[in-house]
Order: C-alpha cells, then sequence, then structure tokens
C-alpha cells in the first residue's frame, strides 16, 4: 500500500519510520496519513464515519488530531481505506497507543487551558521556535522571579499555590532547551520588553542575568530590537512561529490572546508570518550584540540601587 508523501512523493507505508515527537504531534500526524488514505479512495467523511459508527464531525477531528484514537477505530478505517497487510497497518496501529500517551505537561492539567495544552505538546516536538516579543520575555527564556511577576499579573486573584504551580509548569518547559536533541529558540525581542521594570529592577536584574546564561547554550539566538527602529515589521503584537522535521506537519503560527489562542498553519498565512519574522531580524541589532546590550541594561539597573 502506498501513501503520498507532503511533496507529493509515495512513501510506502510499510517501510515508514515511527515519528518521534509528543502525543500532540503524534496525533496530527496519524490524522493526516488516515486522511490520506480516505482521500486516496475518495470516500467521505460520511462513509468512514458509519465504518466506525461516529459522525463525520469525528473523522474530521481525527484527521486533525484533535482527539484521541482507539484501536478498533483506526483498524476498521484501515480495512476500509484497502490497507489489509500486516506490514501495511503496523506501523499505523503502533502510532495509536503512542499518540494517546499523556505528555508530562498533563500533569499540571488544573493549570493548563486546552487552548494552551495544544501548543506545550507542540513546543515539546520542534525542531526551531522563533518568538517575536513585544511585552514580555518569552516564556522559555523567563527567570523563575521574572515568571512569577508575569503570572500574578495575569492572575491577580489566585491563590498563592495556583500561582506556583503556574511557575512550576513554565519552568518544565524550559528543560526542553536543555535536553540532548533541543530545537533551536530565536527569540526577537522589542526593547519595551527588558525596559518595562515588570517585578521590580531586583527581579528584572535577574531575568537579564538568565538571558546572559540562556545565550550561552548553541541552541538559543536572541535579538533586540531597539526604540531607535520606531514602527517595524510587526505592529500586530507578538507571535510564535513552530518548525518540525515531521513531514506531515507544517509550520505552525501561534498567537495568543488573553483567554485563547489562533493557530494558523495554511502555507499562505504562514508565509506572511515568516517573512515579516525575516524583516524583524534585519531590523533588530544583530544577535552578536545582544549580550552588550543586555549588559548596558543592567548597570543601568544596578546605578538604580
Amino acid at each position: 500500500m502506498i501513501t503520498p508523501h507532503a511533496d507529493g512523493e509515495p512513501v510506502s507505508l510499510s517501510s515508514m519510520a515511527a515519528p518521534r515527537g509528543s502525543s500532540t504531534v503524534l496525533r496530527i500526524v496519524l490524522g493526516a496519513q488516515l486522511r490520506r488514505l480516505r482521500e486516496q479512495r475518495d470516500i467521505t467523511l460520511e462513509e468512514a464515519g458509519r465504518a466506525i459508527r461516529a459522525s463525520h464531525s469525528k473523522i474530521s477531528r481525527m484527521e486533525l488530531g484533535r482527539v484521541s484514537f482507539r484501536i478498533r477505530d483506526v483498524a476498521d478505517l484501515l480495512t476500509l481505506y484497502g490497507v489489509t497487510g500486516e506490514d501495511d497497518r503496523s506501523p499505523l496501529l503502533s502510532l495509536v497507543e503512542k499518540a494517546n500517551q499523556p505528555g508530562w505537561w498533563h500533569n499540571y492539567n488544573d493549570v493548563l487551558p486546552g487552548w494552551f495544552e495544544t501548543y506545550v505538546g507542540l513546543e515539546e516536538s520542534a525542531t526551531g521556535i522563533r518568538n517575536y516579543e513585544v511585552q514580555f520575555v518569552p516564556g522559555l527564556l523567563q527567570s523563575e522571579g521574572y515568571a512569577r511577576a508575569v503570572v500574578r499579573l495575569g492572575f491577580p486573584k489566585a491563590a498563592p499555590e495556583e500561582i506556583e504551580r503556574r511557575v512550576r509548569l513554565r519552568m518544565a518547559r524550559q528543560k526542553l532547551l536543555r535536553r540532548a536533541d533541543p530545537p533551536h529558540l530565536w527569540a526577537v525581542l522589542d526593547e519595551a520588553v527588558l525596559r518595562r521594570p515588570l517585578g521590580g529592577p531586583e527581579v528584572m536584574r535577574g531575568q537579564i542575568d538568565h538571558i546572559l546564561e540562556a545565550l550561552e547554550l548553541p541552541n538559543v539566538t536572541v535579538q533586540i530590537v531597539p526604540f531607535s527602529v520606531g514602527g517595524h515589521a510587526a505592529a500586530g503584537g507578538p507571535f510564535s512561529i513552530l518548525r518540525f522535521s515531521q513531514p506531515d506537519l507544517p509550520d505552525v503560527v501561534y498567537m495568543e490572546q488573553l483567554t485563547s489562542a489562533v493557530y494558523l498553519e495554511k502555507r499562505d498565512e504562514v508565509d506572511s508570518y515568516l517573512e515579516v519574522m525575516e524583516r524583524l531580524c534585519i531590523e533588530a541589532e544583530p544577535a552578536t550584540r545582544t549580550r552588550e546590550i543586555l549588559a548596558g541594561i543592567r548597570e543601568e539597573l544596578d546605578r538604580r540601587r
């Protein structure tokens, strides 16, 4: 049985290597494979739904990787799609259990909204993460003290225990930068991020030191857009772009709102944000000057003691 690759070239299911990544990513990969097999046979969503005693909307959610999978459902769909050989069925059926395994972040379900859980799962599997921030230091670069100040700002009525849970979640996310196969984090910060004394001067000194320490990692790049630039390409606000090694996963643009988030993956939309990011990197000070700029702001904070 043959299924097309993302670039249109055929790929043998029997030779398909099991993709690596979080359960979030594995669900998306499995869903994409099922969608291709269905479309190859010109089977409608309604017909596929009847085969597993479900609605067409469930099939759609499965193909988008937004729900968990049952072995029986996937097996029945493969039979419907003409995938009957054991060598062809095994790679996909083996993904079901892996795709349903909860990630480490599920331990924080009490403070992790569903719309952000998806991002954490994608972040865990990304090979490249590009951020533009205009108000806060990106979560992956926040010091513990700074993260606590951000959480208190966003959740002013939260109990101390909840605040600490949210801070612990943020610190746990940062472990991916120091693992054996870390993503490349490339953050572009508006100068206002570093000038805004969130948490007070002492917290900001610790935050700048934290960024300087992160810059020692070969997979972390930080650029700063100075006030002197004036208006710039990303006037619309902060955003992130995540890139993956899996051929079934397109780049994803993530934009966070107060109580929800927007995920963009259509090629033309992603390309627009990639162009903005490239222009931001050109307008920003080169990465070779980041340590010098941070040290200068750090000295200013020291003089205010």
